[in-house]
């Protein structure tokens, strides 16, 4: 398979970056097309729809060579449980598996022709990193895709738990007031691995050409500090 598109967001890296779709809904990102998919026939009928599937590869993972593995593992230590309890690769989403596909279901913002880059699709709530390769787009269609009833295992037996975030005003201005909810709201998500608990440590995270510096104690995600990259 080749690419079709690929993903254009605030996170250059992978820190930081919701881990699922749709959490952050104020997330903004560009869908950009290939050369060869630039044509506005391939996209007849999609204004239509409010929601997109976009198939695309975990490119910044690192290959198994550089792990040091041989194969692929059965088991991962899903974030949602602390980075401690191994559960199935298979009942999970975790980026390493045996072919590194993920599958995120987006909003549509709006669909705008660009005279240098053919249909650009921007979308709202997306989980990937800057410079994703697409391999495929969907509609996503209410009555066989939404399941409102159905069981989410260990998901539903733990809650993602949001922290409260103190940020000064002299570093918001730093930010786009476009950009700023959207920001709050990821690092209220916790960003940090969650085997770290240091509440001395300061982090930093790549965000539209910033660091965010922050500490976290107590529940409270402090930002400290703001840098140009």
């Amino acid at each position: 398979m080749t690419p079709i598109a690929h993903f254009h967001s605030a996170f250059p890296t992978k820190f930081g970056i919701p881990r699922q779709s749709g959490i952050v809904a104020e997330l903004r990102g560009r869908i950009v097309f290939e050369p060869p998919y630039r044509n506005m026939d391939a996209l007849r009928g999609l204004d239509g729809f409010d929601y997109l599937w976009i198939l695309w590869e975990f490119s910044a993972n690192k290959s198994r060579e550089e792990r040091g593995a041989t194969s692929w593992q059965p088991t991962v230590r899903p974030p949602l449980l602390g980075g401690n309890t191994l559960m199935g690769v298979f009942a999970t989403r975790s980026p390493y598996r045996p072919n590194p596909i993920g599958l995120s279901s987006v909003r549509i913002e709006r669909i705008e022709l660009s005279l240098t880059e053919g249909p650009v699709i921007h979308v709202l709530g997306a989980d990937l990193m800057d410079g994703t390769p697409i391999y495929d787009i969907k509609p996503y269609v209410t009555y066989a895709d939404c399941h409102p009833d159905a069981r989410s295992g260990f998901v539903d037996e733990r809650r993602w738990q949001e922290l409260a975030v103190a940020f000064p005003p002299h570093l918001q201005a730093l930010i786009k007031p476009e950009s700023l909810e959207a920001l709050t709201r990821v690092l209220a998500l916790d960003p940090r691995p969650q085997y770290q608990d240091n509440p001395e440590k300061v982090y930093g995270m790549p965000f539209e050409g910033y660091d965010i510096r922050f500490t976290v104690a107590d529940s409270t995600l402090t930002v400290v500090d703001i840098e140009p990259l």
